[in-house]
């Protein structure tokens, strides 16, 4: 193998698209990013330009073989990670959106998901999916998509149109119409594939009144699937070998590949996902059973923590608020603030995830004074990421029924240190921060790699970067859980009158 061949990740996440060139020793050689818009036309509506997505795509493409000084040849393969859950439906002929990509975090098909609950559908899904019903899942936005949007519905029936999460769509315009597929770790977070079977679930898409023929076919998470068109890579047909969903891909590059092992990312949202091995575990505390990937016949399973605003809340308190104008001097600002003065942040923006599953919940701030400052508020905020993570890991802890010694981390906030020895103060457990960050990224990488024998399992490999240990004591840290927990409480409570 030649010490020039690179595998390119390309990392789909919310808030950005980032090519990135990992050479054959798991380092970076370049990155390239580009921040994309995210649209609230209403209030709990997030949506995205699914066009847009793909031209920010092929322009981090370009840029970072640019910067590199790679030529395309030097490519051996092209991994994919990606947002999940964000849905987007086209045209088979035009290769054009019918309407915007609705984000995982929307809320407009909340009545969507009310109309299957007093269906008395939940526990059909939570026993085929090992999800819940809610807003998050792709199901109930292709629902939404068909019944609002003129003539869509009778163009699925007629098979003129393609569903897919952004893997797909990714895929699909990429090989240049040739593929229309989803891996099995995608797959299993529409709300629509029975995990246990890896297959599309024939009951469900009935009682959703889903037409099959919109749904892309499922294939193993790391395997050739087919070639870039050679125009959409200055003339070279590079092989597409893996797609991943973002968290499950974070779970593979941290390398948690045995059954136990356990990762925190804190990106726009927060996902805490442990390795089950072959078995699928039931959660009893509000996590979910899920695909965490497919290699050969090999299925791989998760228990996984979502939360909805995890490191969002900075960049809310950064845009919205102007509280400061780096995230990277927040750190700073906690330690200088020494204390939140009784102030939490709940940040339920768009409802709580795990383990309320309540998508009725309003976000607030609570704790309040005349002498809450500037710094206070923003050491509330981050802490606000470790509360949420804490809910979640005490969750799965119990689902699993073993502690969790280590917690691998990852993610853009990942990078406060504040923020990391707050989470091992508050969980006691060692939190590990690697040398690489772009985990995600590595994680579609390593599954690419290993299709086209770039890697073997062996060549893997991370370097830790910080280990931080706990500091504080666990009765003082119990406490402020304590008072979190009330404030939940009453964020929970608080259920304003609906107002236009």
């Amino acid at each position: 193998m030649s010490k020039k061949e690179y595998i390119l990740a390309i990392d789909h996440g919310t808030t950005s698209t980032r090519a990135i060139l990992f050479d054959h020793d798991c380092q970076i050689k370049a990155v390239s990013q580009k921040e994309g818009g995210v649209d609230y036309p209403k209030p709990g509506w997030v949506e995205q330009d699914a066009t847009q997505i793909w031209l920010d795509t092929l322009a981090v493409m370009a840029d970072v073989l640019n910067k590199s000084g790679i030529a395309p040849e030097q490519v051996k393969a092209i991994g994919i990670s990606n947002q999940r859950e964000t849905t987007v439906i086209w045209d088979k002929k035009t290769g054009l959106p019918v309407y915007k990509a609705i984000v995982w975090q929307s809320r407009q098909t909340s009545d969507i998901c009310d109309r299957w609950k007093k269906e008395g559908l939940e526990d059909m899904i939570r026993e085929k999916t090992g999800l819940r019903i809610d807003p998050y899942f792709s199901a109930s936005k292709i629902v939404w998509i068909l019944e609002n949007v003129p003539g869509v519905r009778e163009k699925a029936e007629n098979g003129s149109l393609m569903f897919g999460n952004m893997d797909s769509w990714l895929v699909w315009k990429l090989t240049g119409g040739e593929q229309h597929i989803t891996d099995a770790s995608n797959a299993s977070r529409t709300l629509l594939c029975n995990i246990a079977e890896v297959a599309w679930d024939k009951d469900l898409l009935k009682a959703f009144n889903i037409p099959e023929q919109l749904l892309p076919r499922i294939v193993p998470t790391s395997q050739v699937y087919g070639t870039t068109a050679p125009y959409h890579f200055f003339g070279c047909e590079v092989p597409i070998a893996s797609v991943v969903g973002d968290q499950q891909a974070a779970l593979f590059g941290q390398l948690c590949l045995e059954k136990g092992m356990a990762k925190n990312t804190y990106g726009t949202g927060g996902f805490l996902l442990m390795n089950t091995g072959k078995d699928i575990v039931r959660s009893n505390n509000g996590l979910l059973s899920t695909i965490a990937w497919q290699i050969g016949d090999e299925v791989i399973y998760a228990l996984e923590g979502s939360i909805f605003v995890s490191g969002s809340i900075m960049k809310w308190m950064r845009d919205e608020l102007n509280l400061f104008e780096k995230v990277g001097d927040t750190a700073e600002m906690a330690i200088r603030a020494g204390t939140t003065g009784g102030v939490y942040i709940i940040p339920a923006f768009v409802g709580l995830a795990a383990p309320y599953w309540d998508d009725k919940a309003k976000a607030a701030v609570v704790g309040l004074t005349l002498g809450t400052n500037h710094d206070q508020l923003i050491r509330a905020g981050i802490e606000s990421m470790a509360y949420q993570a804490r809910e979640v890991l005490n969750a799965m802890e119990a689902d699993a029924g073993v502690p969790i010694q280590v917690l691998k981390v990852d993610g853009g906030a990942a990078a406060n240190d504040f923020l990391l020895q707050f989470q091992s103060d508050l969980c006691q457990v060692e939190v590990d921060r690697f040398k690489v960050n772009e985990l995600t990224a590595l994680g579609a990488a390593f599954l690419a790699g290993l299709a086209v024998d770039f890697w073997n399992k062996d060549d893997l490999k991370i370097e830790l970067g910080q280990a931080f240990k706990p500091e504080r004591s666990k009765d003082e840290m119990d406490k402020r859980y304590r008072n979190w927990k009330e404030a939940v409480k009453a964020c929970r409570e608080f259920k304003p009158e609906a107002m236009e």
